[in-house]
């Protein structure tokens, strides 16, 4: 079931994604060759609590898998999400993805971004800024009316003219009350199919793209997910609110 949200509901999962988003800027700005991804972790646990807040991911905790142990989620090169912050000490030429999730009031909010340590290739490059202007494309059909598969249908159709691969075994979300809710927002998928979009309605969108397949497995620790081909991928997400019919992005500062 979708959950629609009232405006005051809105609020909360705004001041929520509002920590998240001045997180993700923190974190940003931490994130150096020389420093771990436990580093990082500690410095956005600390934020958030300061902020009277909960990290979400911190406890989190899946069919199968032992209790997320981080903060945040912190996934390097051929990483593509779910990374578990550790001594691992980050290099030049190296991309990061963090996806950081907060809970304060009961609600929630979740966004992700990939920061580049240092100087990286402009193969790296590239894919950073397709994955970015692909959430923002995504966004823009997060209009009234239209369905949950002109979101996915329009990051679909621009990473794929750049021939990268789309994870398909991984999506969006709604988020909110739940970090995740219904429905599924697949980064691809065909026009004018799913759930139709209506106003207060909240959802993370996050596109997750690899430089070379799509495909992906797990890695032993049960968490991280890892390209098949050990391609780098990029991750870039928002959470948003559809108010009077039009996208909102809540995750910002």
């Amino acid at each position: 079931m979708i959950l629609i949200k009232s405006k005051r509901e809105i609020d909360f999962i705004r001041e929520s994604s509002k920590i998240v988003a001045e997180t993700l800027q923190l974190l940003k700005r931490y994130a150096k060759a020389g420093i771990t991804t436990l580093e990082l972790d500690k410095i956005a646990e600390d934020y958030i609590r300061s902020n009277n807040a909960t990290p979400a991911f911190k406890g989190y905790s899946q069919a199968g898998s032992i209790d997320f142990p981080g903060s945040i989620c912190s996934s390097i090169d051929d990483e593509v999400v779910h990374g578990i912050p550790g001594n691992r000490v980050l290099k030049n030429g190296e991309i990061l993805s963090i996806d950081v999730g907060v809970e304060k009031n009961g609600y929630y909010g979740d966004a992700a971004l990939t920061v580049a340590i240092g100087e990286i290739s402009e193969e790296k490059k590239k894919l950073m800024d397709v994955t970015e202007k692909s959430l923002y494309i995504g966004i823009e059909q997060a209009v009234e009316k239209n369905r949950i598969g002109d979101i996915s249908n329009a990051i679909q159709t621009y990473v794929e003219s750049y021939g990268y691969g789309i994870v398909k075994d991984l999506t969006g979300h709604g988020v909110g009350k739940f970090l995740h809710e219904e429905p599924q927002i697949p980064n691809y998928g065909k026009k004018n199919s799913g759930a139709v979009i209506k106003s207060g309605m909240t959802l993370a969108i996050e596109p997750m793209i690899n430089l070379g397949t799509h495909k992906v497995i797990v890695a032993d620790d049960g968490w991280t997910i890892l390209t098949a081909d050990g391609k780098p991928s990029a991750h870039f997400e928002h959470t948003i609110a559809i108010i009077d019919g039009k996208p909102e992005i809540l995750s910002i500062n």
